[in-house]
C-alpha cells in the first residue's frame, strides 16, 4: 500500500511538472479546456427553459428596455417647442425607395433606335413653407417658396383642406388654393408663392381647434409621367386661440414698416439716425418689423436694443433661408411674410428701406397727409437719389457734428421718366405685394406729389463707416 501511494505521488509530481514546462500557447490552452467543460456541467442542471437559444431574443429584449426607459424620461421632461427639431429613432427613419428600374436604348424594327433616359435626383424642392395665417373667418393665406421652373413652365394645382377638432370622422372641407406669384419673374432657382384659402363657410367657427393642409401637386411638372403630390400641414390653431374679434377691431398701430432682409456690415450710426428719425416722423403709435439676413451684427444690436425694450422694434432672424436661391435675400418672401403678419394690427403699412428717409413738408405730418387720402389703398411716393459723398462747402468743419441725412445734398441726376418709388398700403385691403408696389389689392391707388410727401435715397451709405463727405461742393450747383 506505502508502495502504491508513493508511485500515484510521483505521478501526480510528473503531471504538475509537465504542466508548467509545456510551451506558454499550452499553459493557456488548459485552462480555457477546464473553462468549457465547467460550462457544460453547468448547463445540465439550469432548467429547460432557458437554453442557447434564448440568446436569439436579446435584441428585443434590449428593445424593449430601452423603449421602457423613453417612456420614463419622456414623461418626467418638459414639452418641447414645436420648432425644434428632435432626431428621430433609427426604427422610425423612412426608408428610401428603391431607384427606378434602369433604361436601356431599344433597336426596335427596321433598325429604329429608341434612346432612354434615367433620371437621377431632385434639382430643387417642390415647397419651402415659411408661413401660414388666417385672413378673416373663413380665409387663409400660405406664403413660401416654390422651385421657378416648375411655376414658369409648368401648371402646378394647390388645394386646401381644413380638418377640424369638433368632427374627426368629418370630411374635410375643401377648397380651390388660388396661387399669387408677386416677385414678377424675378425669382432665382425658387419664386415666391403666395397661396389663398377661401373656404366656402367660416372655418373653426366654435373654436374647437383643427389643421388647415395644403396639397400641392405638380400635374405633370418637371415629369409628365407623373402627378407628384406633397400634403404639407400648413397651420395648426390650437382649441380656444382664435381671436375673432381681431379681424374687425380697431388696429393697434397707426403705422408699420415692414423692412426688407438686412445683411453685410451695416454701419451703426447709419442705423441709428433712421430709426431715431422715423420713429419722430411717426409718433408713438407707430412700429418697426426688422428682419435680420445677416446684417444686425453686435454694434448695430446696441443701437436698436433701447426700441425694441421701449417697444417700438420687433427684430426677427432670418438667416436660415439664405438656403434657398430667391431673388436679393429672398427680399419678395420677407415683404408678404410682414404683410399677412401685421394685417389686422396696423392701419397703414410702409414699405422702405434702411438708406431711405420719408419728408413731409413742415407745414403736414404724415397723420394729416394720410387721413386726407384715407379712401385710397395705395399710396405712392416719389424718390430723390442723394449722394453719398458731396456736401456743401459752407459745411466745412462742421460735419463731423451732423448726421448722414443732414449733410449730404441731391445728386446730379439725369432726369428720368419715371423714377422709383416705394409705397404705403391699408393692409386689410391687400392679398400680395412687392418691393415697390402691390397688384393684389382691393381698391384705389394713388400717385402722391412730391409737395405732399417723398423719401429721400441714400444709396450706398448704408454700410459706410467712414465720414460721408467725401467731397465738398458750392451751392449753385447742388441745393438741399
Amino acid at each position: 500500500m506505502v508502495g502504491k501511494e508513493k508511485e500515484r505521488e510521483k505521478e501526480k509530481n510528473m503531471f504538475v511538472r509537465i504542466l508548467f514546462n509545456c510551451a506558454a500557447e499550452h499553459k493557456f490552452l488548459l485552462p480555457a479546456v477546464l473553462f468549457l467543460c465547467s460550462l457544460v456541467t453547468i448547463f445540465q442542471f439550469l432548467p429547460s427553459r432557458f437554453s442557447i437559444s434564448s440568446f436569439s431574443d436579446l435584441p428585443s429584449c434590449i428593445s424593449a428596455t430601452a423603449t421602457t426607459a423613453s417612456e420614463v424620461v419622456n414623461k418626467s421632461a418638459p414639452p418641447v417647442a414645436a420648432d425644434v427639431v428632435i432626431p428621430l429613432p433609427l426604427a422610425s427613419l423612412p426608408t428610401i425607395p428603391p431607384p427606378p428600374s434602369l433604361q436601356n436604348d431599344q433597336v426596335l424594327e427596321g433598325g429604329i433606335i429608341k434612346r432612354a433616359f434615367n433620371a437621377y435626383g431632385s434639382a430643387s424642392y417642390n415647397f419651402i413653407l415659411m408661413s401660414s395665417y388666417r385672413g378673416g373667418l373663413n380665409t387663409f393665406a400660405i406664403i413660401g417658396l416654390a422651385a421657378k421652373p416648375l411655376h414658369v413652365f409648368g401648371r402646378p394645382i394647390y388645394q386646401c383642406q381644413w380638418l377640424s377638432n369638433s368632427n374627426k370622422t368629418q370630411q374635410p372641407i375643401t377648397s380651390v388654393g388660388q396661387k399669387i406669384l408677386p416677385d414678377w419673374g424675378f425669382g432665382r432657382v425658387y419664386t415666391v408663392v403666395v397661396v389663398n384659402c377661401t373656404f366656402p363657410i367660416p372655418i373653426n367657427e366654435d373654436n374647437s381647434g383643427g389643421k388647415l393642409l395644403l396639397q400641392d401637386f405638380t400635374n405633370g411638372g418637371f415629369d409628365r409621367n407623373f402627378n407628384l403630390t406633397d400634403k404639407i400641414e400648413a397651420l395648426v390653431e390650437q382649441p380656444g386661440s382664435v381671436n375673432f374679434s381681431s379681424f374687425l377691431s380697431q388696429p393697434e398701430y397707426d403705422y408699420l414698416h415692414c423692412g426688407s432682409p438686412l445683411y453685410g456690415n451695416l454701419s451703426p450710426q447709419r442705423m441709428r439716425e433712421w430709426l431715431a428719425y422715423h420713429v419722430r416722423l411717426f409718433g408713438g403709435k407707430s412700429h418697426f418689423v426688422i428682419y435680420d439676413a445677416g446684417g444686425i451684427h453686435s454694434e448695430v444690436m446696441e443701437v436698436l436694443r433701447p426700441w425694441m425694450e421701449k417697444g417700438f422694434v420687433t427684430l426677427q432672424i432670418i438667416t436660415e433661408q439664405e438656403r434657398f436661391d430667391g431673388y436679393y435675400h429672398n427680399q419678395f418672401l420677407i415683404v408678404n411674410d410682414c404683410l399677412h403678419r401685421y394685417r389686422f394690427i396696423a392701419k397703414w403699412m410702409f414699405f422702405f428701406d434702411v438708406d431711405e428717409f420719408i419728408f413731409v413738408p413742415d407745414k403736414s405730418t404724415i397723420k394729416s397727409v394720410l387721413d386726407s387720402l384715407s379712401e385710397y389703398t395705395e399710396l405712392f411716393m416719389e424718390q430723390t437719389p442723394m449722394s453719398n459723398k458731396l456736401c456743401l462747402a459752407e459745411d466745412a468743419g462742421e460735419t463731423s457734428s451732423k448726421w448722414g441725412f443732414e449733410k449730404l445734398v441731391y445728386k446730379d441726376v439725369k432726369r428720368v421718366r419715371k423714377r422709383n418709388r416705394k409705397y404705403a398700403i391699408q393692409p386689410r385691403s391687400v392679398f400680395a405685394t412687392g418691393v415697390h408696389l402691390s397688384q393684389n389689392m382691393v381698391g384705389k391707388k394713388k400717385y402722391m406729389p412730391t409737395e405732399q410727401v417723398k423719401y429721400f435715397h441714400y444709396h450706398g451709405t448704408i454700410a459706410e463707416r467712414r465720414e460721408p463727405c467725401q467731397q465738398l461742393c458750392e451751392y449753385n450747383r447742388y441745393h438741399r
